[in-house]
């Protein structure tokens, strides 16, 4: 590599060394932090850890564009050779190398999001949860007493428009911050989904216990509550990321500081899988007890294992009487 013919193992230490939110911040990027990690304003997707290293959960870039160390944010974010960049950082350091080296304008392009977010506002109620329940009950195998739980926890309900299902997210204060809406009748196996605008995508649909120093971390709110079922687990928090980013995981566990170990209940199709590996990595390094805990294959999800089961039953249970 050029970079190791031109500096000494020293001199590369000290370039990656050098606080990666300081020079994001020099770049003219808005630095916020969030939990145990950094972002930017400009680019939400951004997460920079221990102001070190950073990584880009999007989908959208190519590997070697989608994290690394300061070197690689220069290079990506502020168009510089390798070897242009170490030089960067060592003078941004103070650090003085013998050598005509010039120093020079970093040239970036900050993505700016102008448009104005819209207020949050929760969907009108219906009259009664009609639909929700037999949305929940029938299509879903959910048995009542959950579905009742969860209404009477204010953390579901039917909407008055179209009778979707609003999912809510709190803070740990009990304030809504985040939800979303599920249709109740799915058209040639295709679901109605969104969230509600202006929400806040750093909270998820989530419920938690005092206690529990454990959280079980889902992609969707209907296997957080199909789980809850097939374990009778009453007393563990549990999280619906709504998505396989982790940014409602990371203010979930900066709210409640108390817990200490993960179980990432995520989906066991590739995307799910390929996202609880890198997660389980991630919260590992950063301290946290992690587990997998997929459902049993051959099941997708946490839901499909709850409506296999309960059609096994009743496939069993006439043939029962009938010996009776």
């Amino acid at each position: 590599m050029d970079e190791r013919r031109s500096f000494s193992a020293e001199e590369l230490a000290l370039a990656k060394s050098v606080d990666l939110t300081a020079v994001a911040a020099s770049l003219g990027y808005t630095v916020k932090k969030i939990g145990r990690y950094h972002t930017l304003k400009e680019m939400d997707s951004i997460r920079i850890y221990n102001r070190t290293n950073w990584f880009r959960w999007s989908r959208e870039h190519e590997k070697g564009n989608n994290g690394g160390s300061q070197i690689d944010f220069l290079r990506v974010f502020a168009g510089m050779e390798v070897k242009e960049a170490v030089f960067w950082l060592l003078d941004f350091s103070g650090y003085r190398r013998d050598g005509d080296w010039e120093k020079k304008s970093a040239s970036v392009y900050v993505e700016r999001k102008e448009e104005k977010k819209k207020k949050f506002v929760l969907p009108p109620p219906a009259r009664n949860n009609e639909h929700l329940y037999s949305y929940l009950t029938g299509d879903r195998s959910i048995s009542s007493h959950i579905v009742d739980y969860f209404v009477s926890c204010g953390l579901i309900y039917e909407e008055k428009r179209h009778h979707n299902i609003v999912f809510k997210g709190n803070d740990v204060q009990g304030k809504t911050r985040f939800a979303s809406m599920r249709g109740v009748s799915d058209r040639e196996g295709k679901a109605f989904k969104c969230d509600v605008e202006g929400n806040d995508k750093n909270h998820g649909f989530n419920i938690w216990y005092g206690d529990s120093d454990e959280v079980m971390v889902f992609e969707a709110a209907i296997d957080l509550m199909s789980y809850m079922e097939i374990r009778g687990d009453y007393e563990t928090n549990k999280l619906a990321l709504g998505m396989l980013s982790d940014a409602p995981l990371v203010t979930f566990l900066e709210e409640h500081p108390k817990v200490r170990k993960i179980s990432f209940c995520l989906d066991n199709d590739r995307p799910g899988r390929k996202a609880a590996e890198a997660l389980m990595e991630k919260y590992f390094c950063l301290g946290y007890e992690v587990e997998d805990c997929p459902p049993p294959k051959p099941f997708k999800d946490y839901n499909q294992w709850l409506q296999e089961a309960k059609k096994c039953l009743t496939d069993i249970t006439p043939k029962r009487e009938m010996a009776r």
